[in-house]
Protein backbone atom coordinates (compact mmCIF):
# COMPACT_ATOMS: atom_id res chain seq x y z
CA UNK A 1 0.00 0.00 0.00
CA UNK A 2 1.27 3.28 -0.96
CA UNK A 3 2.37 5.88 1.58
CA UNK A 4 0.23 8.80 0.90
CA UNK A 5 -2.59 6.51 0.83
CA UNK A 6 -1.56 5.07 4.58
CA UNK A 7 -1.28 8.76 5.64
CA UNK A 8 -4.47 9.70 4.63
CA UNK A 9 -6.13 6.63 6.17
CA UNK A 10 -4.64 7.87 9.39
CA UNK A 11 -5.46 11.18 9.19
CA UNK A 12 -9.28 9.64 8.71
CA UNK A 13 -9.59 7.62 11.39
CA UNK A 14 -7.70 10.24 13.70
CA UNK A 15 -10.26 12.43 12.45
CA UNK A 16 -13.23 10.32 13.25
CA UNK A 17 -11.56 9.60 16.76
CA UNK A 18 -11.07 13.04 18.05
CA UNK A 19 -15.16 13.53 16.52
CA UNK A 20 -16.17 10.42 18.48
CA UNK A 21 -14.08 11.92 21.69
CA UNK A 22 -16.00 15.42 21.21
CA UNK A 23 -19.43 13.78 20.81
CA UNK A 24 -18.71 12.32 24.79
CA UNK A 25 -17.37 15.57 26.07
CA UNK A 26 -20.76 17.51 24.54
CA UNK A 27 -22.49 14.70 26.46
CA UNK A 28 -20.45 14.74 29.57
CA UNK A 29 -20.38 18.57 29.83
CA UNK A 30 -24.88 18.35 29.50
CA UNK A 31 -24.92 16.14 32.10
CA UNK A 32 -22.55 18.22 34.33
CA UNK A 33 -24.73 21.29 33.18
CA UNK A 34 -28.12 19.44 33.89
CA UNK A 35 -26.53 18.95 37.35
CA UNK A 36 -25.74 22.52 38.24
CA UNK A 37 -29.06 23.60 36.95
CA UNK A 38 -30.52 21.26 39.30
CA UNK A 39 -28.54 22.04 42.02
CA UNK A 40 -29.07 26.08 41.44
CA UNK A 41 -32.46 25.85 40.19
CA UNK A 42 -34.21 23.48 42.68
CA UNK A 43 -32.14 23.74 45.56
CA UNK A 44 -32.91 27.28 46.44
CA UNK A 45 -36.78 26.03 45.98
CA UNK A 46 -36.58 23.24 47.68
CA UNK A 47 -34.02 24.77 51.02
CA UNK A 48 -36.56 27.11 51.92
CA UNK A 49 -39.37 24.69 51.97
CA UNK A 50 -36.99 22.15 53.55
CA UNK A 51 -35.67 24.60 55.58
CA UNK A 52 -39.36 26.05 57.30
CA UNK A 53 -40.40 22.23 56.76
CA UNK A 54 -37.87 20.86 59.24
CA UNK A 55 -37.59 23.90 61.11
CA UNK A 56 -41.01 24.66 61.90
CA UNK A 57 -42.56 21.12 61.56
CA UNK A 58 -39.97 19.36 63.50
CA UNK A 59 -39.12 22.14 66.17
CA UNK A 60 -35.45 21.49 65.67
CA UNK A 61 -32.30 23.78 65.39
CA UNK A 62 -30.92 25.66 63.12
CA UNK A 63 -27.66 23.67 63.33
CA UNK A 64 -29.48 20.40 62.74
CA UNK A 65 -31.73 21.57 59.75
CA UNK A 66 -28.57 22.71 58.40
CA UNK A 67 -26.66 19.69 58.51
CA UNK A 68 -30.34 17.59 57.15
CA UNK A 69 -30.13 20.08 54.13
CA UNK A 70 -26.14 19.82 53.48
CA UNK A 71 -26.35 16.10 53.51
CA UNK A 72 -29.33 16.32 51.05
CA UNK A 73 -27.42 18.52 48.53
CA UNK A 74 -24.26 16.09 48.99
CA UNK A 75 -25.99 12.83 47.74
CA UNK A 76 -27.87 14.65 44.60
CA UNK A 77 -23.92 16.07 44.04
CA UNK A 78 -22.53 12.54 44.32
CA UNK A 79 -25.03 11.00 41.75
CA UNK A 80 -25.05 13.69 39.26
CA UNK A 81 -21.08 13.74 39.07
CA UNK A 82 -21.23 10.13 38.85
CA UNK A 83 -23.02 10.90 35.71
CA UNK A 84 -20.95 13.41 34.67
CA UNK A 85 -17.63 11.83 35.52
CA UNK A 86 -19.17 7.84 33.77
CA UNK A 87 -17.63 7.75 30.70
CA UNK A 88 -15.56 5.77 28.52
CA UNK A 89 -14.48 5.61 24.89
CA UNK A 90 -16.64 4.26 22.41
CA UNK A 91 -16.64 1.30 19.57
CA UNK A 92 -15.60 3.70 17.01
CA UNK A 93 -13.43 5.21 18.70
CA UNK A 94 -11.10 2.13 19.54
CA UNK A 95 -11.24 1.34 16.36
CA UNK A 96 -10.50 4.63 14.44
CA UNK A 97 -7.18 4.62 16.98
CA UNK A 98 -6.15 1.13 15.69
CA UNK A 99 -7.03 1.76 12.04
CA UNK A 100 -4.70 4.99 12.53
CA UNK A 101 -2.08 2.67 14.74
CA UNK A 102 -1.85 0.04 11.62
CA UNK A 103 -1.78 2.88 9.39
CA UNK A 104 1.15 4.58 10.64
CA UNK A 105 2.91 1.43 11.34
CA UNK A 106 2.55 0.05 7.75
CA UNK A 107 3.82 4.24 6.74
CA UNK A 108 6.89 3.33 8.64
CA UNK A 109 7.61 -0.16 7.25
CA UNK A 110 6.53 1.27 3.11
CA UNK A 111 9.30 4.14 4.51
CA UNK A 112 11.65 1.69 5.90
CA UNK A 113 12.18 -0.45 2.38
CA UNK A 114 11.94 2.38 0.51
CA UNK A 115 15.05 3.41 2.68
CA UNK A 116 16.74 0.75 1.86
CA UNK A 117 15.65 0.24 -1.73
CA UNK A 118 17.70 3.87 -2.34
CA UNK A 119 21.06 2.82 -1.73
CA UNK A 120 20.47 -0.66 -3.33
CA UNK A 121 19.04 1.18 -7.05
CA UNK A 122 22.34 3.99 -6.60
CA UNK A 123 24.40 1.02 -6.53
CA UNK A 124 23.22 -0.76 -8.91
CA UNK A 125 22.85 1.96 -11.60
CA UNK A 126 26.61 2.87 -11.00
CA UNK A 127 27.50 -0.63 -11.85
CA UNK A 128 25.56 0.10 -14.84
CA UNK A 129 27.08 3.39 -15.61
CA UNK A 130 30.60 1.28 -15.30
CA UNK A 131 29.33 -1.24 -17.58
CA UNK A 132 28.43 0.44 -20.33
CA UNK A 133 31.62 2.94 -20.30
Amino acid sequence: MRVDRLARIAVEAETIRWKSAAARLACRIAFAMIALVFMIGVLIFAHIAAWYWIRVGFDQTFYVTACILGGVDLAIAIVFGALASRSSPSRQEREALDVRRRAVQSMATAFSIGQMALPVLRMTNSLLRRAKA
